[in-house]
């Protein structure tokens, strides 16, 4: 069987890596010539733990990628893995990288070729595309199409890819099914739960799932918000009620929220795509739970104006730029997005991230990059955690209050030693912690 993966950003380059780790002969179409050729060398055009030994591992061998769609005219298999950005005009997706990618297909489609949606799009689009091949292919040409939701993790894709912990199969034939078994194989060999359902299904498990993961993630933070008025502690809450195992610890991790190419504009396409079927008013809380969101970010900018007395002048050291550790990606960074409030509000901002910051550099030239968080604390007014990364986790309280010129410390994750950091002479200031 041999696969072509359409889109190399982080699910296709992934995804090919892995369907080539898995043993099929693979070869990956993306419009961008440079990207093409780092990865035809074995170098990771982005960073994601494990990703580039891998791709070192089959580039040349069973792993190639090009930007010509007549490549894939071999191919059994066609893994959709474009895009699907939020749109320019409004709060929908938009498809017109998937619409591409399924029109770059059509004319190299062979008999017996099955096309496989990965990529998050609004319900209903697999079986307008569907009606699109149909319409478009040779008569003598059968082509099914499915829909197979990815759930990567950025800075676990690796294992989620050769180990996921559920496969979802929407499909209109059981060819197609059938396929997509031989495909999974060694998962599903493993035990790797499936759910075999229909197309419009399983273009809502994705959506769905990234929706309640953002509500989750903002309840914790509207509680933040109860806890700061009141004077409670929202890391005790969260961990009280995470015993609770209908409830459960995973996401309750107060702070400045979540962000990444994911949630956020999943979410808004949701709500939009709800309210195009006339059912709005069944997402409608949506709308808060990106309000609570936001307004985190607006808190720790808020937070540090008030402890400064005004930022204007100040000196501001803030850790991360990437929305997550483990990442380069800024797309939505609530680290960014508070430095860059910041900076518009005149204060001198200085950022550090061991990964992002040529990322973050194309987003906010503006701002200051430092090479280390040394540079980038000495003289500080003030020290903003906003990403937690473990080299940030193990920083001794004592040597940073060493650089720099006012020992106040805003934890945006509320994941550093807080007590380490008032016995070595800092404010700290965790968000819904008293």
């Amino acid at each position: 069987m041999q696969i072509s993966v359409i889109g190399t950003g982080y699910l296709g380059a992934v995804h090919a890596a892995g369907m080539a780790e898995l043993g099929f002969d693979v070869v990956g179409v993306d419009v961008d010539p440079r990207r093409i050729e780092a990865l035809n060398a074995g170098t990771a055009p982005f960073y994601e733990p494990d990703f580039e030994p891998l791709l070192a591992k089959h580039a040349g061998d069973r792993l190639r990628f090009t930007t010509d769609y007549a490549e894939t005219a071999d191919a059994d298999v066609h893994f959709v893995c474009v895009g699907t950005p939020q749109s320019a005009e409004g709060m929908a997706a938009d498809l017109s990288q998937v619409e591409a990618a399924v029109d770059g297909l059509i004319p190299f489609l062979k008999d017996g070729a099955v096309v496989v949606g990965k990529s998050t799009v609004p319900v209903g689009t697999a079986e307008r595309l569907a009606r699109r091949i149909e319409r478009v292919k040779p008569e003598s040409v059968q082509v099914d199409l499915a829909w197979n939701p990815e759930f990567l993790r950025e800075g676990h894709a690796v294992k989620d890819t050769l180990y996921p912990d559920r496969l979802v199969f929407g499909v209109e034939s059981p060819r197609a099914e059938q396929v997509l078994r031989e495909v999974y194989a060694e998962a599903l060999g493993r035990g790797t739960p499936l759910v075999v359902t229909d197309l419009a299904t399983a273009e809502l498990v994705k959506v769905a799932a990234n929706s309640f993961l953002a509500t989750k993630i903002s309840f914790i933070n509207a509680m933040a918000e109860i806890c700061e008025i009141v004077g409670a502690d929202v890391t005790q809450l969260a961990e009280a009620i995470g015993y609770d195992d209908r409830i459960g610890p995973k996401f309750l991790a107060a702070g400045v929220g979540f962000g990444g190419g994911c949630l956020p504009k999943d979410i808004r396409a949701f709500a939009a795509r709800a309210g195009e079927l006339g059912a709005g008013s069944s997402v409608a809380f949506l709308a808060e739970v990106d309000a609570i969101n936001q307004r985190r970010r607006d808190r720790v900018v808020a937070l540090v104006k008030h402890e400064l007395d005004g930022v204007e002048g100040r000196r501001i050291a803030v850790l991360g730029a990437a929305f997550k550790p483990n990442s380069d990606d800024v797309r939505d960074s609530p680290a960014l997005s508070i430095a860059g409030a910041l900076h518009l509000a005149g204060a001198d901002v200085s950022v550090y991230d061991p990964r992002a910051m040529a990322n973050a550099a194309r987003v906010f030239p503006t701002l200051h990059y430092a090479a280390s968080v040394d540079e980038a604390v000495t003289g500080a007014d003030a020290v903003l955690h906003l990403t937690e990364w473990e080299e940030f986790r193990r920083l001794d309280p004592v040597e940073l209050g060493e650089k720099v010129r006012r020992r106040l410390v805003v934890d945006g994750r509320n994941c550093l030693d807080r007590e380490a950091y008032r016995a070595a002479g800092w404010t700290y200031l965790g968000l819904g912690r008293p």
